[in-house]
């Protein structure tokens, strides 16, 4: 990765979503095939599904990355794929066992990781929407990740661990609150909300004007399940004081586009 004064960023950011694949690799490494299928909170999707779609983006990602124009090209195709009705994601985990899958995972992960150390850190990557830094971008392949593994770890009925990864997603999901609003064509606040989490570590993380009259408080993980719309708002301990606040727990989106159907109260 070139030298450039965005380039410590980037490789904190890297060696963080190695550590999220790791991680989530980990927690299927050693299921059956009946545990591949198991159905997931996603609507339609099984464990299968959700690493197959995060292969899916990740070998985009690392073209992205490396090649603009053929990210480009393959943009194109890919819309004309979702155009008719099939989601091109889940595609390969249908059609291999899943074994097979999580090797082919781990070396397309292994790839956007080596395109991120490779590239300059300053360059602009293409995306399905506006362009990104080449930090935020890998932030946001990081959070997809961390989402996704929530749903094959509530699907396998494992604990959702907590680690220090989270305030990447925190931090996404508070930079998101306008967002959250464009996507449901309503008009952005322009008042500012103080955000208050306890790190897994005990510290605490915040966002925005501390003093502002309403806030969100409560764990960073209770926070990043609510931001990746993992949780309904109701099924966490967070506190919104003031109606703006209030509001936004139930809109809230960590991840761009079209608004998303949230979860229901458990």
């Amino acid at each position: 990765m070139a030298n450039s004064p965005g380039s410590e960023a980037v490789g904190r950011v890297l060696v963080d979503l190695a550590a999220e694949h790791h991680d989530l690799a980990s927690l299927v490494s050693n299921i059956d095939e009946d545990g591949w299928r198991t159905t997931t909170p996603a609507d339609g999707w099984d464990v299968a599904d959700s690493i197959s779609h995060l292969r899916f983006f990740d070998i985009r990602a690392a073209l992205a990355i490396r090649d603009h124009e053929s990210f480009a090209r393959d943009t194109a195709e890919m819309m004309a794929n979702f155009a008719t009705g099939g989601d091109p994601s889940v595609v390969h985990g249908r059609e291999v066992r899943g074994a097979q899958l999580l090797a082919d995972w781990r070396a397309d992960g292994a790839a956007l990781i080596a395109a991120g150390r490779a590239a300059d850190a300053t360059v602009r990557v293409p995306w399905y929407g506006p362009s990104m830094s080449l930090a935020s971008f890998l932030t946001a392949r990081l959070m997809e990740t961390w989402a996704h593994g929530v749903d094959v770890a509530d699907a396998l009925g494992k604990a959702v661990v907590a680690s220090a990864r989270l305030k990447h997603v925190c931090h996404i999901g508070f930079l998101a609150r306008p967002n959250s609003y464009r996507a449901r064509n309503l008009p952005v606040p322009d008042a500012d909300i103080a955000v208050r989490l306890v790190a897994p570590d005990g510290s605490t993380w915040t966002w925005g004007n501390d003093a502002a009259p309403e806030s969100i408080t409560g764990t960073a993980l209770d926070f990043a399940l609510l931001v990746t719309q993992r949780r309904h708002v109701d099924d966490t301990a967070l506190v919104a004081s003031g109606a703006l606040a209030r509001e936004w727990t139930t809109i809230a989106q960590a991840f761009a586009g079209p608004a998303g159907p949230g979860r229901q109260p458990r």
